[in-house]
């Protein structure tokens, strides 16, 4: 059986605030490539607002191209934060410890982001402030609730709302060992973020509780943030495929998906970039494969059910998208791509021990899947409005423009640089968890395997 070696309080300390206190030589570089990328997506922006949508890809009758995909799939990817710490914290699962922080870090930054997007569709973004809230009461002008102006911004404030106090509550505890291990202006930032935390057991009793709560109190947000996407799609009946009753389930586990292979993507490159292999270990990542296993087979099953559910009727419309998707070119090779880089590559790679048990493996399945379920996101939003028209002259294709492009890729700009700049001041990996997730016991369990830890003297 394999021994592991316990690191002391003050190893912890060290290595974990190591990319707070000391920037790596990686580092600089990284931040100004992210800063150089996003600000290129700004400029272009910019150019949209002042010209207009024309200069994107958008036209008649697709209406909604990259920027409404990037949505989706930001949403997506935010439902890790949830999945891995309020789930698995509920459930006491002890190998989510090391990924709990990434991940709600992750939720908060990825819900910042699809924010952008919605913004950067709408075009005129000044108008979109006019429709979300009442204004001018003289008139009596009201928002209509049935509009998905009024959901969207609803649920992700709410979300992101409950994200931030999760992180906040978790971070409190850590924000007091950098008090301690620093000076001056910084020594005083940190006493002021950590409110006065001293450790005593009241202390910790509340920081417990207020974790158990807000990981209760976020589920049903959890569910109903992606639930409101998918009726996004749902309440445009006119157009063909979109009209399901399976899509809020369908769009929540397909969003659990992409996220928890998100949140492995980044334990990885933090694993390799911090040197951190004592405290994300293979027998987390090997945990996580299996989790992976099981999201991935119902979000299967699901995107089954969705085409036969769709097909069950034998409507001529849905049959005809169904080939325009996966026939006609160029959606035909995207759904090749999309089902293979999805499901079909990695779920059968992650079936093996090996797999699992492999960093570099994990990066390669994990990305591979989020490239599968953007263009998923893409094969749901453009091939359905391709034929939205009921006249044939109205059919039309979508080809998006180098603007569209730069602006997409600035919003994974974005959320790297926001990841860099967190790393700096704040811990990726959660101290106290650690700590704790070594002093339960003498043996630290993960999933179902015991590794029995060798005690370390100080």
């Amino acid at each position: 059986m394999q021994e592991r070696r316990v690191q002391t309080d003050a190893e912890i300390n060290s290595d974990l605030l190591n990319n707070v206190l000391k920037a790596r030589r990686w580092y600089w570089p990284a931040v100004g490539i992210s800063a150089t990328v996003m600000f290129a997506a700004i400029v272009a922006w910019a150019c949209v607002i002042v010209m207009g949508l024309g200069l994107t890809g958008l036209n008649r009758p697709i209406m909604w191209g990259f920027f409404v995909t990037n949505f989706v799939f930001w949403i997506g990817i935010s439902h890790a934060g949830v999945m891995l710490s309020a789930i698995l914290r509920l459930s006491k699962a002890e190998w989510r410890r090391p990924a709990t922080r990434a991940a709600e870090v992750l939720t908060v930054f990825s819900l910042m982001v699809a924010a952008t997007n919605i913004f950067m569709h709408v075009g005129r973004v000044w108008r979109l402030l006019t429709w979300p809230l009442p204004y001018d009461f003289a008139r009596g002008i009201f928002p209509n609730v049935r509009s998905a102006l009024i959901w969207d911004p609803s649920a992700i404030t709410t979300y992101l709302t409950g994200s931030i106090l999760f992180v906040v509550v978790a971070l409190i505890p850590d924000l007091a060992v950098i008090r301690d291990r620093t000076t001056g202006v910084r020594h005083q930032i940190y006493s002021l973020l950590s409110l006065g935390w001293r450790g005593t057991p009241r202390q910790w009793k509340l920081q417990i509780v207020a974790g158990f709560l807000l990981s209760a109190l976020l589920l049903p947000v959890f569910v109903s943030v992606h639930s409101i996407v998918s009726w996004d799609f749902a309440a445009a009946i006119a157009v063909e495929s979109w009209h399901s009753t399976i899509f809020a389930p369908y769009f929540v586990i397909g969003a659990v998906h992409s996220g928890v292979s998100g949140v492995v993507t980044v334990m990885i490159i933090l694993r390799y970039a911090y040197n951190w292999e004592a405290y994300i270990r293979k027998e987390h990542l090997d945990a996580l494969g299996k989790l992976l296993i099981a999201i991935a087979t119902a979000w299967f099953y699901f995107f089954i059910m969705e085409i036969l559910a769709s097909l069950y009727n034998l409507e001529g419309q849905e049959i005809a998208l169904r080939e325009l998707q996966v026939l006609t070119w160029p959606f035909a090779p995207m759904f090749i791509v999309f089902i293979v880089t999805g499901y079909f590559l990695p779920v059968p790679l992650w079936l093996f021990k090996s797999v699992r048990r492999s960093p570099m493996w994990m990066l390669v399945t994990t990305i591979s899947v989020n490239i599968g379920m953007w263009i998923e996101r893409f094969l749901i939003v453009v091939p359905g409005l391709a034929r939205k028209q009921p006249l044939t002259f109205d059919w039309s294709s979508y080809s998006p423009s180098i603007f569209e492009i730069i602006m997409v890729t600035g919003t994974f700009a974005f959320v790297t640089l926001m990841m860099l700049l967190f790393s700096k001041v704040f811990p990726l990996i959660p101290i106290f968890d650690i700590k704790e997730g070594q002093i339960l016991s003498d043996e630290i369990q993960i999933g179902r395997r015991k590794v029995p830890a060798l005690k370390v003297e100080e």
